[in-house]
């Protein structure tokens, strides 16, 4: 179970990383079209569209990534002071939940990007940019997140045995 737990946790981790690289891009986009539109009174008519794009599928897909950061909003003014056994079932139903969310937002969202890809579908703009691309980025997160959450009730139902599973991002914040 610890090489199942440690790669998902290094799948998670470097698609966060990947992805944040996506912040750049969009940093770029906006950054190219204030100079653009101020300096040289030439908007684009790309650049808006885009960068909402590019952002949405950076929130999508650095779900996992923070959530093994524990980045994620918590409500801890209790779960602070609990046993770390009590910890431990509450993480599990909480990635109880989570699973249950994604079973249905997975397949909801592949049927969503299937049906923006066959019917070719893209945005309203003049250069008529594909849609589809975002689509499957909702599903691709989504699968990222689940298996980081699988990984978790794995983690967690470890602590619950008294069995001490090493966790690839634990290791990483330690060295830095």
């Amino acid at each position: 179970m610890e090489k199942f737990v440690r790669t998902i946790e290094t799948i998670s981790e470097y698609s966060g990383r990947w992805a944040s690289w996506i912040v750049y891009a969009g940093i770029i986009m906006l950054s190219a079209e204030v100079f653009l539109r101020y300096i040289f009174n030439s908007p684009t008519v790309w650049a808006h569209g885009y960068t909402q794009r590019l952002y949405g599928s950076y929130f999508v897909l650095v779900g996992a990534y923070t959530f093994i950061h524990k980045g994620h909003v918590r409500v801890d003014v209790l779960y602070e002071h609990l046993s770390a056994r009590m910890k431990a079932w509450l993480d599990i139903l909480n990635c109880v939940f989570l699973l249950v969310w994604a079973g249905i937002l997975i397949p909801v969202s592949w049927l969503f990007f299937l049906k923006s890809y066959n019917m070719g579908e893209v945005d309203e703009m003049v250069l008529a940019h594909p849609m589809w691309w975002v689509k499957f980025l909702i599903t691709v997160g989504m699968i990222l997140i689940s298996l980081q959450g699988i990984s978790e009730i794995v983690k967690q139902f470890s602590v619950l045995s008294g069995l001490k599973i090493s966790s690839v991002t634990i290791e990483k914040r330690e060295e830095v």
